[in-house]
């Protein structure tokens, strides 16, 4: 496993169907050793932070091996590096074989997984396509987050490896999958109660879940 590109991007204003928004969304890859701190890299930052960012969200991942699918899924589109929002640009780790909860040490920095991506508007502002946020949610190729349990630096080469593999072994796929199911099996709701025993799963990811079971089982 190894971490193919680091990418890091300020806000910005930008247009978006008549109107200005603000985003740093447009991430770029850079070059040598970047400081990774509990709420983000070094030269990274987010323009909503009431739905982006905090130490639940301090890096998002998303795996290369995806790209290949949107050149094929989206044939007229140009993908470099970073397009879809990500911090880190990572090969070996798809969202089947990770688990809520996993910890990684990349280069000197300690990291867990912590909730897969729900994306927004935003990303069809990168895209210049509204209809993005459904596909891309569609394809469970959605990546995820990582919180910082130590901080160090990071470098694109860097090898991940893994410190700990959690218990529950939830896939963040599954957590993706129980998030926009219409209703639950009686081993969904297995699920998603294993799911809520995971530390790091964020107080607000649990919530939700909570309320789904209970209406599960009304």
């Amino acid at each position: 496993m190894k971490l193919i590109s680091v990418n890091t991007g300020l806000p910005r204003e930008v247009t978006w169907h008549g109107r200005n928004i603000s985003t740093a969304i447009f991430k770029q890859p850079v070059e040598g050793r970047v400081a990774l701190r509990r709420l983000n890299l070094d030269g990274d930052r987010q323009a909503d932070l009431s739905v982006h960012g905090g130490e639940d969200k301090a890096v998002y991942c998303y795996p290369v091996e995806h790209y290949e699918y949107w050149r094929r899924e989206l044939p007229r589109r140009d993908f470099p590096m970073a397009v879809f929002g990500e911090n880190f640009t990572t090969d070996g780790l798809l969202e089947g074989g990770v688990h809520l909860g996993d910890q990684f040490c990349i280069g000197s920095a300690e990291v867990v997984v912590t909730q897969p991506r729900l994306p927004c508007y935003k990303l069809g502002v990168r895209f210049q396509c509204d209809e993005m946020v459904k596909l891309f949610l569609e394809s469970g190729r959605t990546g995820f987050y990582l919180a910082v349990i130590s901080e160090g630096e990071v470098g694109s080469g860097d090898e991940i490896t893994v410190i700990a593999r959690h218990p529950k072994a939830i896939p963040v796929s599954e957590m993706t999958r129980l998030y926009v199911a219409k209703g639950y099996s009686d081993d969904d709701v297995a699920v998603v109660q294993r799911a809520l025993r995971v530390g790091a799963l964020p107080e607000n990811w649990k919530a939700y879940f909570r309320a789904r079971v209970q209406k599960a089982n009304v």
